[in-house]
């Protein structure tokens, strides 16, 4: 695993687990539904936006899950898109993204969390969120038991604007 991916897991499992240290966190702002946090950690500067699904499925198994927007530039990397569905993904399913007619397919997934690998297709993803009022986040657990997560799109323009800026 790249030092790349093992610091984006451990930032977003302290970062969800309220562990970080509250000095190196900063909530820029709340839009609708989305939020903007920057992390400052030595010379290192991450932003992102994320939000919280509003209606998950199966409705009896209630799970951390967030989708994340990020951008890291002392590494060079934006519009970086992950999703957490708060369990460890299984390797035999496909973790996929909809929004309208739109679907976008997560390649890498690790532990619990899950990354889109081509950058053309992050950009594809960011200007249909952009544009949708809704996507939904349809996962696997170890079991093999699905789990669709429905995020609201309410606010991610802003939010992501708001994250793109604090990190140019």
């Amino acid at each position: 695993m790249s030092i790349i991916r093992l610091f984006t897991i451990l930032f977003f499992v302290l970062l969800l687990s309220n562990k970080a240290i509250s000095e190196e966190v900063k909530k820029m702002g709340k839009f609708k539904d989305w939020e903007t946090i920057v992390l400052k950690n030595d010379n290192q500067k991450t932003c992102f936006a994320q939000t919280k699904p509003v209606l998950q499925s199966p409705k009896k198994n209630k799970r951390e899950a967030r989708l994340f927007v990020s951008f890291r530039p002392n590494e060079k990397i934006k519009d970086e898109i992950s999703t957490t569905s708060g369990y460890e993904y299984n390797k035999k399913n496909s973790i996929t993204a909809k929004s309208g007619k739109k679907k976008f397919k997560f390649d890498i997934s690790q532990d619990n969390f899950a990354w889109i690998a081509d950058q053309k297709i992050e950009r594809k993803m960011i200007r249909a969120m952009k544009s949708g009022s809704r996507i939904m986040i349809t996962g696997y657990n170890q079991k093999g038991s699905q789990t669709i997560d429905h995020y609201s799109l309410m606010g991610f323009s802003k939010a992501y604007n708001a994250a793109k800026k604090n990190c140019s």
